[in-house]
């Protein structure tokens, strides 16, 4: 097994890679942010002027480098700088003209709403966080309780059951479950279910904003049926493994009853790579809920990404990407390490 400086290394080759390849797809598009802002009317001045102030004047091998530049935990930056107050930074070292500071990732302005970046994608983020760890808990506590009742009795009908729709539940794509479970549950049956089609975790009142849950159901139940089937048919395989082995059989020999044995020795055992999927899945789940965001109109980060992709909003897209990636990255080095720690033979 790898090294922990050496996954540390791997992981920020992986983020180097990834920024250095959008900023390159995104540079390379026939598309002109500074008309896009300003409008298509506008004059040779004012598009010149705007291009300037966007930085899109300079040759794309010094853009690529001030991208870098701005990435950088350690950057160097002019005294007079008029970015200095944008970056979240700790001065090093100042000098007459320039100044070595400790910063965060500075990733621009927005080209549509000339906010901060970060700003715009902390709430995004926030809402994709809390949107998929409701699908993750549904799909976990759910995935394990089909599949342990499916390892329990294989060929009973309900079995046969679960397990048609578990494949179904991993075949169908999310834009797909997401337009049906909208028009379903949110339009045919919505006298019933009183569910909406489309929602955030606040609604905003005249007396202030006012938690509203109900608008979580929906997208939560779309964004969990994949990880649902997969934790329902690994928890089913792991079980029955954990069922067969000799410390189980000898536990039902010592005279031990069904439920302790089956609760209290096979499924701690099975349970190993079912947390492991699950904690993978979360990382899919915060950076891959795009269809589903967009269909519930869920002001989230995936949806926020295509918002600004159909502005072109670049400095939006690269840091909503370069978070996504982010989580990938990190999840994935956390759970490399968890599994050590739950299962140490992984560490020979």
């Amino acid at each position: 097994m790898q090294s922990l400086a050496e996954a540390l290394i791997r992981a920020l080759m992986t983020l180097w890679g990834v920024a250095s390849l959008v900023f390159v797809l995104l540079n390379v598009v026939p598309a002109d942010p500074a008309r896009l802002t300003l409008g298509q009317n506008t004059d040779a001045a004012s598009l010149a002027a705007s291009r300037a102030a966007l930085g899109l004047d300079k040759p794309l091998a010094l853009r690529y480098l001030d991208f870098l530049h701005n990435l950088s935990p350690i950057a160097v930056v002019s005294s007079t700088s008029p970015t200095l107050e944008d970056r979240t930074h700790l001065k090093i070292w100042k000098g007459e003209m320039q100044s070595l500071i400790l910063q965060a990732p500075y990733l621009q302005r927005s080209f549509q709403t000339k906010g901060l970046v970060g700003d715009a994608l902390l709430p995004a983020f926030a809402n994709t966080a809390i949107l998929a760890l409701a699908a993750m808990l549904f799909a976990t506590i759910l995935g394990i309780v089909i599949g342990v009742a499916a390892a329990l009795k294989p060929k009973s009908w309900f079995t046969k059951t679960m397990m048609v729709g578990v494949s179904l539940g991993i075949s169908v794509p999310s834009y797909l479950a997401a337009v049906l479970i909208a028009y379903v549950f949110g339009y045919v049956l919505h006298e019933y279910t009183s569910l909406p089609i489309t929602g955030n975790l606040f609604d905003y009142e005249p007396n202030g904003p006012k938690l509203a849950l109900i608008n979580l159901i929906l997208p939560a139940l779309t964004l969990g049926i994949r990880p649902l089937s997969l934790i329902a048919q690994l928890t089913q395989s792991s079980m029955t493994q954990a069922l067969s082995h000799p410390s189980t059989k000898t536990a039902f020999a010592k005279g031990l009853s069904r439920n302790r044995v089956v609760y209290r020795h096979a499924l701690p055992n099975a349970l190993n790579p079912v947390l492991t999927a699950a904690s993978g899945w979360l990382a899919s789940l915060l950076a891959g809920a795009v269809f589903v965001e967009y269909i519930f109109g869920w002001n989230g980060l995936g949806k926020l990404t295509v918002d600004a992709l159909l502005t072109f909003d670049t400095p939006l897209v690269v840091g909503a990407i370069l978070l996504i990636a982010t989580i990938f990255v990190t999840t994935n080095l956390l759970v490399d390490n968890l599994y050590k720690l739950l299962d140490p033979r992984v560490r020979v």
